[in-house]
């Protein structure tokens, strides 16, 4: 049976009203109430300690411009569509929990990671509202909470929760969608191929050597550039000029990249921007008649080459549908997901929203930085 995400909870030094004032902790307080029978943990009573700390260090520029953008409160309400936990000390807010997650992707760590972070730094408990006196969240707890997260399918409302605020600031252009799609290896190792012959299928034929992994049952062989890998695929519609991620997906290694694709278009955008493996004649009339320009690159064959004009096609459309592959560049590089973290298509999926809500955020801070109006 799995177990809600409250853990055994530490007395905390209660705090004056002026310190809570002086502190300017918002709306923090209000996690700490009673909702429909369930009493949250109090986080974020400053003590005398704290107003003093609070003078030494700036913090992260680029986590309080984050939390100064997003209306906190929208997201929370999303967020009240978590069960409440069925017993236990009282949970951290879900709010606090879902701010640590955020934290976890911006800079790549496990859930030890996570707890190690923190506890220690201070920008970290800053950001999701605990004081020198909190007992901050440790790895166990975190995975309980992400396990409730994606049970509750929350994943995609988070994630619509955030593009919308962004979508209300005007920062989504909507000139056009890039669409891509990259693999992302499996956590568990490639299964060998058995050691004894298996038997032909119903067909006659000998079965694939490529067999399918006892611990992840979800991950699929592919063939790439004439290589062989296991695991998942990630696809992505971003919008053009912005950078912001709108759609996601995330699907079997074996999934040819055109199957989702047309999940990726959003349907508001002038045209569509993707590479050969996009290119069909129903896609390309499809979105004629939407209004949609079609921007996919066309593919050759054996019968039908490509011609001069397609070429130099194809050749401004690689140049405008670049920064998708910066993307997953960023992906795999600044946020560590060279390879699946998780077990199983769902949880990796709701990874794969917490990633895109994560860039959209940092994203939003770029385009809005300190100084200009939200």
């Amino acid at each position: 049976r799995d177990f809600p995400y409250p853990r055994a909870s530490r007395a905390t030094s209660p705090a004056s009203e002026g310190f809570a004032q002086k502190a300017n902790l918002r709306f923090y307080e209000d996690l700490a109430v009673e909702r429909a029978g369930m009493t949250y943990r109090q986080v974020g009573q400053p003590s005398f300690a704290d107003a003093l700390v609070s003078r030494r260090g700036k913090g992260s520029p680029v986590l309080r411009r984050i939390r100064e953008l997003v209306d906190w409160k929208a997201v929370e309400r999303v967020l009240r569509g978590l069960p409440e936990p069925e017993r236990g000390a009282p949970p951290y807010p879900r709010l606090v929990m879902f701010k640590a997650l955020l934290l976890q992707q911006w800079y790549g760590l496990s859930d030890p990671e996570l707890e190690e972070a923190l506890d220690d730094r201070a920008s970290f408990r800053d950001f999701c509202g605990f004081v020198l006196d909190d007992e901050t969240p440790d790895h166990t707890t975190i995975w309980r909470f992400r396990e409730a997260l994606q049970r509750a399918g929350l994943g995609e409302a988070l994630f619509a929760e955030i593009l919308r605020q962004i979508d209300a600031r005007g920062l989504v252009l909507r000139q056009g969608t890039l669409i891509d799609a990259s693999l992302i290896p499996a956590a568990v190792k490639p299964p060998k191929p058995p050691k004894d012959p298996l038997p032909p299928g119903p067909d006659g034929l000998a079965p694939s050597k490529l067999v399918n992994s006892e611990h992840d049952t979800d991950a699929r062989w592919t063939k790439k550039g004439g290589k062989r890998y296991f695991g998942y695929k990630a696809h992505v519609g971003i919008d053009k000029g912005s950078a912001i991620i709108r759609r996601s997906k995330l699907t079997d290694a074996s999934v040819n990249d055109t199957v989702p694709a047309d999940e990726l278009i959003s349907g508001d955008e002038k045209a569509v921007y993707a590479d050969q493996a996009y290119d069909k004649h129903e896609r390309r009339a499809g979105l004629a008649a939407r209004g949609i320009k079609p921007r996919l690159m066309f593919r050759p064959n054996k019968h039908h080459p490509l011609t001069e004009r397609q070429k130099r096609f194809n050749d401004a459309v690689g140049r405008r549908r670049a920064p998708v592959e910066q993307v997953f560049a960023r992906l795999k590089g600044v946020y560590r997901w060279a390879r699946a973290r998780y077990i199983g298509l769902a949880r990796n999926q709701t990874h794969l929203r917490l990633l895109c809500l994560a860039m959209n955020l940092k994203r939003w801070a770029v385009l809005r930085p300190a100084g200009v109006a939200a």
